[in-house]
């Protein structure tokens, strides 16, 4: 039977747009094995995508704040033991940068790569024994798909499949609610507050109630803030990423900046409505994961509270009232 590792440790939207690539692998090469490398906090995400058969986590951001401690060198060993579990029929590195091709290059198998003029950091193409010419301008999810297709020698096509099953989860809203997400890495891709509460009063006096989740207490206060005064907002207990799954695929809708969670809740495939300030969507928005989401703003180009709100408009007609 065919085997495939994939390489895709991080960052979470990123691991997001890879999954389709499981899906048609499936398809065109039925029978097929497929393991995945994934940093830790990733991990339990990928395990929600049952054509995956076996995880393997991997701990580089953590491990390279403690670099001399026995016990990082323990894990390495440990990773390096069940990278090395089995041989492979092709190695798949869609990380494009250096610490992904070591991870390819140490696993047993041919490894594949975009090449020079198509990868992020050309360097990685010495670590690669095949390299394919994958287009650079295309979205993350279609250069994904072809760079695993020219690795097995088929074509992708069709509408991009995900595979992702949220958990049951207790401790939802029990009437109908919508999801904000605000929260980012990178201060120059959130949404002003003042647009959040703006769409915060409109959510709840049309009848949702709006659910704002955070990871950390800078964003918990920020979730405190936006709801100030507005009844019908929850701030929920942080969450664990499969719950926070669970969360968004249960969702009528979900309104959130350029973060990993906004494309989970798109390839998740609830309504969803992206914000980009000064990243392109053309390369990397939700719109490609489903028709049921929509791309607001780009490089420079922040959209206003009105935009989403009438983005989100034929959306909200689609949910069937209950």
């Amino acid at each position: 039977m065919p085997s495939a590792l994939i390489i895709r440790p991080s960052s979470l939207g990123d691991v997001v747009h890879a999954m389709p690539i499981v899906h048609d692998l499936h398809e065109h090469c039925p029978g097929i094995s497929i393991d995945w490398v994934a940093e830790e906090p990733f991990a339990a995400l990928v395990r929600l995508n049952r054509g995956v058969r076996r995880v393997i986590p991997v701990a580089l951001r953590r491990w390279r704040h403690d670099a001399l401690a026995r016990s990082t060198w323990r894990e390495w060993a440990a990773f390096r033991r069940e990278l090395a579990h089995e041989r492979y029929d092709a190695v798949i590195d869609l990380q494009e940068q250096l610490k992904g091709a070591l991870i390819a290059w140490l696993a047993r198998g041919p490894v594949h790569g975009p090449d020079r003029r198509s990868v992020r950091e050309p360097i990685v193409t010495l670590l690669y024994a095949h390299r394919h010419r994958i287009d650079p301008a295309r979205h993350l999810i279609d250069r994904c798909r072809r760079l695993a297709g020219k690795a097995f020698g088929y074509e992708p096509s069709g509408a991009p499949r995900f595979g992702l099953e949220a958990p049951p989860q207790d401790g939802a809203p029990d009437s109908p609610y919508a999801v904000f997400l605000h929260a980012t890495s990178r201060d120059d891709k959130l949404w002003p507050e003042a647009d959040w509460k703006a769409l915060l009063e409109r959510s709840v006096n049309a009848g949702f109630t709006v659910v704002l989740p955070w990871g950390s207490v800078e964003e918990q206060a920020r979730s405190e803030r936006i709801a100030k005064g507005v009844s019908g907002s929850v701030i929920p207990p942080r969450r664990s990423l499969p719950e926070l799954a669970s969360l968004l695929a249960r969702a009528v809708w979900v309104v959130g900046v350029d973060t990993g969670l906004t494309h989970l809740a798109a390839a998740l495939g609830t309504p969803t409505v992206a914000i980009f300030t000064v990243t392109d969507p053309q390369l990397a928005g939700v719109a490609r994961a489903t028709t049921l989401a929509r791309d607001l703003g780009g490089t420079g180009n922040v959209p206003t509270s009105a935009e989403v709100i009438a983005a989100l408009g034929p959306l909200v007609r689609a949910v069937p009232s209950s």
